[in-house]
């Protein structure tokens, strides 16, 4: 009973949390489509997406694909050609853009395909989403975590004001995904396994390396470094229960919805989705 007592006042919290942040945090997200466009290929950038572009790239080419954050400043962006593209990074819309980042817009500006480009509602005066060209579609969606009695969350979810707690793009991918009206959801590049590169030094120094599925600069890797700066073990793995419990919260609702998503990520450490491989997609 005690245990019952605390969950429901919890969730109590949570929803409140909730109530009170989207006014403050939410803009106006774009409208949902209302047709019903099958399956997509979210490509995660980890280190599996390279074996899947080298091993199965008929079939990443055969369905709508949608990349995320810094995929366009790789040789293999244009050879994709992804319908479809998602920036979740503060590090994208800050004033003062340092490292990749300004080069990562001049490559979007350069994009000379159809392509879909999902933004939060907070970048919409930025200079360089005025800088797009005509054939990119911005839609906006909302980074604000909602939390709480599922009755009230999911559809504050459907309206686009809220998510999950995103702290991985692949939950607004996947979002974004489900309101461009796609029912079944394939991940690639969704390793997760991030605790596999995690160390701590002699100095009491947390190390982590994300590898990708391309290959990191010693200019990534330096801001990799500086980010983890001042952070402690218990940080991360606090961070990391976060992440992985997003995904539980999110499959609560894709099946609500009846929307299926299948992790074709060899080896991904999110135990949330169906696996299957990606030759089944």
């Amino acid at each position: 009973m005690l245990t019952k007592i605390q969950s429901f006042l919890k969730k109590l919290s949570q929803t409140a949390a909730t109530l009170i942040k989207i006014p403050l945090m939410s803009g106006c997200p774009s409208k949902p489509s209302k047709e019903k466009k099958g399956t997509i290929i979210i490509m995660g950038n980890g280190p599996s997406l390279r074996t899947a572009i080298e091993e199965d790239l008929e079939v990443l080419m055969s369905h709508p694909r949608l990349a995320v954050n810094l995929s366009a400043l790789t040789p293999d962006f244009k050879t994709l050609k992804p319908d479809y593209y998602i920036l979740a990074d503060i590090a994208f819309f800050l004033k003062n853009k340092t490292g990749k980042v300004p080069a990562l817009w001049q490559a979007l500006a350069e994009v000379s395909w159809p392509m879909t480009l999902f933004l939060p509602a907070k970048a919409r005066k930025m200079p360089e989403v005025k800088r797009l060209p005509t054939n990119i579609t911005v839609k906006y969606y909302n980074l604000t975590p909602a939390e709480g009695f599922n009755a009230l969350i999911h559809p504050i979810y459907t309206s686009g004001l809220a998510m999950p707690r995103p702290r991985n793009v692949l939950i607004p991918s996947i979002m974004c995904a489900m309101r461009e009206g796609f029912t079944k959801i394939v991940l690639i590049g969704a390793d997760h396994n991030w605790s596999k590169t995690l160390w701590v030094t002699d100095r009491n120094r947390v190390v982590s390396v994300q590898p990708h599925f391309y290959e990191d600069d010693s200019e990534e890797l330096k801001r990799a470094e500086e980010i983890f700066k001042n952070v402690h073990l218990h940080e991360v793995y606090e961070n990391y229960a976060i992440a992985f419990r997003s995904y539980f919260t999110l499959k609560a609702y894709t099946d609500k919805k009846g929307v299926q998503i299948i992790n074709a990520t060899p080896g991904s450490f999110i135990d949330a989705f169906e696996r299957a491989p990606l030759s089944h997609a």
